[in-house]
């Protein structure tokens, strides 16, 4: 009869076994990139350029709903705190996407997009539960698995095309959601992506499970899963010998909570739900605050608790998790934590100009739903025209950093110029160019900083680092979002009663609270243009802040290491992109995966 300790010692999963299983997923891509043939192969990048148009589409239209959608419930002002919330679970949601992916497979790991709850949402409250839904594992799984399949010299190039399709949906998608807002209503804008995301990743899902499921039949796949295979078997046999069949209710339920301790030890469900609190509680309370109720003891006790359990999070990272999110090879390396911290300001400070940016054009300018969308979709098309531009350069000179650089210092410049030309009496060119500016710069960096991150880890990594990058990057949307709206809901009551005094309280709530109460006025209008000075006054205050915190990512990036990108899956190892190591350096031509 075995002895407590050696049962314990049974039953106990380590942390090497539970590293084994996190990257089954990994070794299973590896494999199917032996199984493609040449139709397969560019059936997958077919999907992926489906699905990479139907995410652009759905970017260039959603954002024109959210004013409308608070503003048909007096809630105009909640834009803030509704883009907090989404860009907080978007942010917890990518490192579980990228675990589950690296535990099962990329092809499991898909997430159908759904809007139906907001379609039908009878109230603000509801539709903000319905954006958090939105996407979280689109964008993470595309990226990732172009990262599967591209080596670094071409990694650039190909994450940059996957963005083509915002080129096209800039002009396209203005037209679509203004007539969607003007004859159909906002509901139908969200509801048409509950019908078409799923049709669309159909093809995508199907030929990743497609490849899997052939690759299985490799040793590589198989030889990473015997061990674990055949311990399960000896601990269901010695279970079953040690468990009388009157225990066996008891020991289906202990196998059941082993597994999910497992599953919740691979993920570090612990360690997310403690950070994505911690975040929610220091942000939300900024965003949702009004003049001078950032004293008040419920707001006090929220920031309170957040930074306690931010330091829970942190002694349980650290400490405790077996697998944890903030792995310590992950905070030792310099290109990671460089890229998610550039990744952090930089959209902390995009936020900052862009949260409320819609409204301010709509009511600042006389411009039509479809040029106003027009101008939202500028920044897109100069962002995905520049990153092109990065993965070029990074193709032909195979190193990232200047490309970084140079990115992050035009933004700079496109932000520093929007103190001037965020102005209630500046010109449209200047409106445009600084959009356009600030665009150009952005594609640089955000091509070359992610490339850069995934250069610095083996392929085991990739996704995760992927994850925990856009992780941070999404907090400081979060940041960025939750400034904007303290930002609005502390001065913008204040900016209206300065210019428009003759009003009364409930009058100039309307205005605050409904964006259709100002544009419905026709320019000329002393209601009109009271509003315009307090929009300007409000987003000046926005804009100047963005500036201040643009700075850093351009600091940081000076210590950012400059990988060679050769053809290797990365810069670290001499693995290939089937994860067989060479030692000649890798010769082959860069995008593997279009030859046989």
């Amino acid at each position: 009869m075995p002895s407590h300790s050696s049962e314990v010692g049974d039953d106990t999963i380590s942390i090497v076994e539970l590293e084994e299983e996190a990257h089954v997923g990994v070794k299973k891509v590896e494999a199917a990139l032996q199984v493609y043939g040449r139709y397969s192969r560019w059936v997958l990048f077919a999907s992926l350029a489906l699905a990479s148009f139907v995410y652009a589409l759905d970017s260039s239209t959603t954002p024109a709903y959210l004013t409308f959608a608070t503003s048909s419930f007096g809630e105009h002002s909640l834009i803030g705190a509704i883009t907090v919330v989404q860009s907080l679970i978007v942010a917890v949601g990518k490192p579980v996407i990228a675990k589950i992916a690296d535990v099962s497979s990329r092809g499991t790991a898909y997430v159908t997009v759904r809007y139906s709850v907001i379609a039908s949402a009878p109230s603000v409250g509801v539709i903000a539960g319905g954006i958090i839904l939105y996407a979280i594992g689109l964008q993470l799984l595309t990226q990732i698995v172009i990262a599967d399949i591209t080596t670094l010299t071409w990694r650039g190039l190909v994450v940059s095309l996957a963005s083509t399709p915002f080129i096209i949906n800039a002009f396209v998608g203005p037209n679509i959601s203004s007539a969607v807002v003007e004859h159909l209503g906002w509901r139908w804008g969200y509801g048409m992506f509950a019908i078409l995301m799923p049709l669309v990743l159909a093809p995508l899902i199907t030929t990743l499970l497609w490849g899997e499921r052939k690759a299985k039949k490799l040793p590589l796949v198989d030889s990473l899963l015997s061990r674990t295979r055949s311990r399960a078997r000896s601990l269901s046999r010695y279970s079953q010998t040690t468990r009388s069949s009157k225990d066996s209710r008891q020991f289906n339920y202990d196998i059941l909570k082993q597994r999910f301790q497992r599953i919740a030890e691979q993920l570090d469900l612990v360690g997310l739900i403690l950070l994505g609190a911690a975040i929610s509680l220091i942000l939300l309370p900024l965003t949702m605050s009004v003049s001078g109720s950032l004293r008040s003891g419920p707001i006090i006790a929220m920031l309170i608790v957040g930074v306690v359990l931010l330091g829970v999070f942190a002694y349980w990272d650290i400490r405790v998790a077996k697998i944890p999110v903030f792995a310590p090879r992950f905070m030792r390396n310099t290109s990671v934590i460089i890229a998610a911290l550039i990744g952090f300001f930089d959209f902390m400070s995009f936020y900052l100009t862009y949260t409320y940016l819609y409204s301010f054009v709509l009511v600042v300018k006389p411009w039509s739903l479809v040029n106003a969308t027009y101008f939202m979709q500028a920044q897109s098309v100069a962002l995905t025209f520049s990153g092109i531009i990065a993965g070029i350069c990074m193709r032909y000179f195979h190193r990232y950093k200047y490309v970084l650089i140079t990115g992050l210092i035009v933004r700079f410049a496109g932000v520093t110029m929007m103190i001037y030309s965020r102005g209630a009496n500046s010109s449209d060119a200047e409106l445009v160019a600084t959009q356009i500016l600030q665009g150009l710069g952005g594609g640089l960096a955000a091509v070359s900083s992610q490339v850069g991150a995934q250069a610095s880890v083996p392929h085991a990594d990739v996704a995760i680092i992927t994850a925990l990058v856009l992780l941070l990057t999404e907090i400081g949307g979060a940041a960025g979002n939750a400034c904007a709206g303290a930002i609005w809901s502390n001065t913008m009551p204040r900016n209206l009663e300065k210019y428009l005094p003759w009003l009364t309280d409930v009058q100039r709530a309307d205005l605050y609270g409904s964006i259709t109460s100002v544009t419905s006025l026709p320019r000329g209008n002393p209601v009109r243009e009271g509003a315009i000075q307090a929009y300007d006054d409000t987003m000046k205050i926005m804009v100047i802040t963005a500036v201040v915190v643009s700075v850093l990512p351009m600091l940081l990036a000076l210590g950012m290491p400059d990988w060679y990108l050769g053809d290797k899956q990365n810069a670290v190892d001499a693995a290939d992109l089937d994860g067989r190591k060479s030692q000649s350096g890798g010769t082959h031509v860069g995008l593997t995966i279009l030859h046989h």
